[in-house]
């Protein structure tokens, strides 16, 4: 952790909620007028979009071992570790991102599933804000050393429950990407050691968790139609030290929200992004002042 330089991570699977954290802290950003250097999870993976398709392939073929971008395998974590440590010492580092598809191939140059080469980050940021599957990661066995949380200022974790998340990435892959049930099935079955293994540890060393629910049958996510909307979920905030949050302020604030643990309160989902403001704000701010003191 670092007054000077601070970091915050957002992690979370795809499919988490996290164009609402986005929206969310960017509001937050331009109405303090926060500067922030955004780092992508998905450019620290390790392999481009065709080398990872041919590995999964040859691991299916029994030519390899399992792999998915849940795990350290397929990820470059140490040089996670290394950039946050850099930044968090000396307000730089180097960046680079990954193109989804052809309209930001046409924006950043490259083919779709590969990346920009490395550059260094503009100077003069306030903070780093990293959003992607590892920012609370912590290596163990043979990537026992690689602790990327340690650097992290105020993790957030943002996670559904597990079959809305299968819900949302089995609409996805398959309207989107025009992948079968049988493939995106597949997929979950493979992701899900690492999921257990490297995901779900990191939700213990957050700050602050919100974890969507949703509040209709879910119960066989696929069969399911629709992916159940805000307004039909809620979404429950885990403060790890609640001690200083104004649990009054936000029942106040977020109408039809009550505490169910002296750490957490439900919120209903649609108030999602005005929570995350009410709640980080003030948290940020602090971050900011405490970097002006240090300076």
């Amino acid at each position: 952790m670092s007054q000077r330089h601070p970091i915050i991570a957002i992690t979370g699977s795809s499919g988490a909620g996290t164009t609402t954290v986005m929206k969310s802290f960017a509001h937050i950003f331009r109405r303090e007028g926060i500067q922030a250097q955004v780092v992508e999870g998905d450019s620290f993976h390790r392999f481009d979009r065709h080398e990872m398709r041919a590995r999964v392939r040859a691991a299916d073929a029994g030519e390899g071992p399992r792999i998915s971008h849940f795990g350290p395998e397929s990820n470059l974590l140490a040089e996670l570790d290394a950039t946050f440590a850099r930044y968090a010492e000396t307000g730089g580092g180097q960046v680079r991102k990954y193109i989804h598809d052809a309209d930001e191939a046409k924006t950043l140059g490259g083919e779709p599933g590969s990346f920009t080469p490395w550059l260094d980050m503009a100077p003069g940021s306030d903070l780093l804000f990293y959003e992607g599957l590892h920012g609370g990661y912590v290596g163990q066995g043979e990537h026992a050393g690689v602790d990327v949380a340690r650097h992290v200022d105020l993790l957030v974790g943002v996670v559904p429950i597990i079959n809305l998340e299968w819900i949302q990435k089995l609409h996805r892959d398959q309207t989107l990407r025009g992948y079968s049930q049988e493939a995106v099935v597949d997929t979950i079955l493979r992701r899900m050691p690492d999921y257990v293994n490297h995901l779900c540890p990191q939700f213990s060393r957050t700050h602050v968790n919100f974890q969507r629910v949703p509040t209709v049958d879910t119960s066989n996510p696929f069969i399911a139609k629709d992916i159940p909307t805000a307004d039909e979920s809620m979404v429950v905030i885990r403060f790890a030290r609640p001690k200083g949050i104004d649990f009054s302020y936000l029942m106040a604030m977020l109408h039809g929200s009550w505490m169910t643990r002296p750490n957490s309160i439900v919120v209903p989902g649609g108030k999602m992004g005005l929570a995350m403001q009410l709640i980080f704000t003030p948290m940020i701010l602090r971050l900011m002042d405490q970097k002006k003191r240090s300076m």
